[in-house]
């Protein structure tokens, strides 16, 4: 029997039925790219206006959909069809959204779902309007006065 005869090494010896501690560094470390990466985003979303903020009002997350109706001269009489936005953050003052075309109308029923058939509406006046890309709009406004939420069936809204 010579030296190398005994030095002969098993290779399934070698593989593991466990993970190896390669492996874990690996996985460790792309969890840890995954957080950070995550962390910024959110940091991005969150960051403060560059010239302060003006607003009064705290806002709230409203990942929400609701239906915006252009209002008649009334304020409280739909006069065109509505469309379907997604919710951005809302306040005791006001809501910001996101939608997939222009807006024409600046005076909007904006009709917010509350659960068991029920509507709460709010006469808005869109004070701003941006493109972000991608085909899509970031827009907002301030509540001027409490209307009659339009139902879903009512609305003939356009997705």
């Amino acid at each position: 029997m010579t030296a190398s005869d005994s030095l002969q090494i098993d290779s399934a010896a070698l593989i593991p039925d466990e993970p190896s501690l390669a492996s874990m560094i690996v996985n460790l470390a792309t969890d840890q790219d995954i957080r950070a990466r995550v962390h910024e985003l959110l940091m991005l979303a969150e960051r403060p206006a560059p010239h302060g903020e003006r607003r009064r009002d705290r806002r709230y997350p409203y990942p929400y959909l609701v239906r915006m109706t252009p209002a008649g001269e009334d304020g409280r009489t739909p006069s065109g069809q509505t469309v379907i936005v997604v919710g951005r953050t809302l306040s005791e003052g006001g809501f910001g959204f996101y939608h997939s075309q222009p807006l024409a109308e600046r005076r909007m029923i904006a009709s917010f779902h509350a659960g068991d058939n029920r509507w709460l509406g709010f006469l808005m006046d869109l004070r701003w309007c941006r493109f972000i890309g991608e085909g899509w709009y970031e827009s907002g406004g301030r509540f001027l006065m409490p209307v009659p939420g339009l139902p879903a069936d009512e609305t003939g809204a356009a997705i």
